[in-house]
């Protein structure tokens, strides 16, 4: 078979594409568009099941502290949050409607990709049942987070480079810069991707598509929409960068020792032989010879993950528009009714096993009961705990007397307790909440007249150093394997400095774990989950 090397479009060819559809199966789009509505109606009615994520507590402290950025994330989410609450009120339900409604759009993704790569009717709507059946559209779909977008962004800049290149319009430069602006309003790891894929486009072409004018236009524009958050990185000595080196730190071992599951467990066990069949594809069929960047994009980011020391969860997203390049491949390959059995059956195996592990589809008790459950359902356990905690500090706070318990403020060793006291502390009458971690450090310092302090989760010895006297209080008790279960309770009386010059020492920027911010940002995080 002879190649006939593609030249560069001029701007003007390139703005005249091909009739949309030549060549292409029309969308299902009942079928599909069914497919995305389920996927939003499970999460939903699973939204209130367990309770608030870690992270979701911190998120609903950033949006009553609205800035153009903080230490560990872009401000989206946090004004995503601001608008939910202002529509739902402070209800989880509300928190996660706009998660759920951005996993259709991700299950919806799936069949266009497929489409693109000359994928029939049949192939688009496996597609869309895969992209239901993946871990990664129920974990983004379910907890209001910098993943929802992030991966959305990831997976739509994608298809539109494929489409760019299929169409040559190199009018998408327009859409791409959008999204990619946005994007990074919610998650700078987005960059990640775009090297990436830059660097596969370079190599192994078309190299085209960097010649024309739309295509600096479009960095201008991403630049432009993303613009606060740099200047806000800018202006305050790029926290982003400290965050970043703390975070491989801390995870180093770690993530060099979860890569490989990672990459197998992310999209769902039966699913592996999907997503890697459309990656040999994309690196070998004549056909998508065009789309070879998007396959060696991800043997790319692998090396660069395994060189930084960064999470095997990062190539999630890519991994997902392989599984829609896959599905084009299994549509070939099911040409009988026992092969499509197959396929069904595997499709239905991982979705019921990433249902179990990543959405709250079985009771507590049966996950903490479960030897495989309780050690591989880590996300189910960081949904959990977080009332009954500020409910055992509830009866710290009620120990003092009472004249002194004026002059008292909560302090959590991490944002996740912090954010726990600020949601549930005024059911208990308890004061303000503060914390040193991350950006909750910004959110507020103890007035002056705040003269003891009930502690969570802290080094006595080192945060003990900075008081005239502190004693024990216990500790928080859970029958759940929680993260936070075990942590300590101390009260601490007379700071030897105003509190201004004591939250020097107390700012810690790192991973969220249960431990004392020193063993989080030193060279392991040994311990931390």
């Amino acid at each position: 078979m002879t190649f006939v090397k593609a030249t560069a479009p001029s701007d003007q060819e390139a703005s005249t594409p091909p009739p949309e559809g030549a060549g292409l199966a029309p969308v299902p789009w009942r079928p599909v568009s069914l497919t995305a509505a389920a996927m939003t109606v499970c999460l939903l009615v699973l939204a209130t099941r367990h309770g608030y994520h870690v992270d979701e507590l911190y998120t609903r402290a950033a949006s009553r502290h609205l800035a153009w950025g903080y230490v560990d994330q872009p401000p989206l989410v946090a004004l995503v949050a601001k608008a939910e609450m202002a529509v739902f009120g402070d209800d989880l339900f509300g928190f996660r409607v706009v998660p759920a409604l951005l996993a259709s759009l991700a299950v919806l993704l799936a069949p266009l990709i497929a489409r693109e790569l000359g994928g029939g009717s049949r192939a688009q709507t496996l597609a869309g049942f895969m992209a239901f059946a993946s871990g990664l559209v129920m974990y983004t779909g379910h907890i209001m987070g910098t993943n929802n977008w992030d991966e959305l962004s990831w997976i739509t800049v994608t298809w539109l480079l494929i489409r760019m290149v299929r169409t040559r319009d190199t009018r998408l430069w327009w859409a791409i810069g959008v999204v990619v602006g946005v994007g990074l309003t919610a998650k700078y790891l987005l960059v990640l991707l775009m090297l990436c894929l830059g660097a596969g486009l370079l190599v192994f072409g078309p190299r085209w598509v960097f010649r024309t004018r739309r295509f600096p236009a479009a960095v201008g524009v991403a630049v432009v929409i993303a613009s606060p958050v740099l200047i806000w990185q800018v202006t305050h000595g790029m926290p982003q960068l400290e965050m970043s080196a703390a975070l491989s730190k801390a995870l180093d071992s770690l993530s060099r020792s979860t890569f490989v599951p990672m990459q197998l467990l992310l999209i769902g066990f039966f699913l592996n032989p999907v997503w890697i069949a459309g990656l040999v594809a994309l690196l070998r069929r004549p056909e998508w010879r065009a789309y070879r960047f998007v396959g060696w994009s991800y043997p790319l980011m692998v090396v660069v993950l395994l060189v930084v020391g960064g999470q095997g969860a990062y190539t999630t997203a890519l991994q997902y528009v392989l599984l829609a390049a896959g599905a084009v491949v299994v549509d070939r390959w099911a040409r009988d009714a026992k092969r499509l059995g197959v396929v069904g059956g595997l499709t239905v195996l991982n979705a019921v096993s990433s249902a179990i592990l990543l959405l709250p589809t079985l009771p507590i008790n049966v996950y903490a009961s479960n030897p495989v459950l309780s050690g591989m359902a880590i996300v189910q356990f960081d949904q959990v705990g977080w009332p009954e905690m500020t409910r055992q500090v509830g009866a710290v706070y009620r120990s003092l007397p009472a004249g002194e318990q004026a002059h008292t403020v909560i302090y959590g060793n991490h944002y996740g307790q912090a954010g726990a006291i600020d949601k549930w502390g005024p059911e208990y009458g308890l004061p303000k909440a503060y914390s040193g971690h991350n950006s909750y450090a910004d959110f507020g310092v103890p007035g002056e007249d705040k003269t003891t302090v009930i502690a969570i989760g802290v080094d006595p010895k080192r945060f003990g150093a900075l008081f005239a006297s502190c004693e024990p209080r216990g500790a928080y008790e859970n029958d759940l394997p929680v993260s936070d279960d075990g942590q300590r309770f101390l009260v601490c009386r007379g700071p030897l400095k105003p509190w201004p010059r004591l939250w020097e020492q107390l700012r810690w920027i790192g991973f969220q774990c249960p431990y004392t911010a020193e063993a989080i940002t030193a060279e392991s995080a040994k311990g931390c989950d």
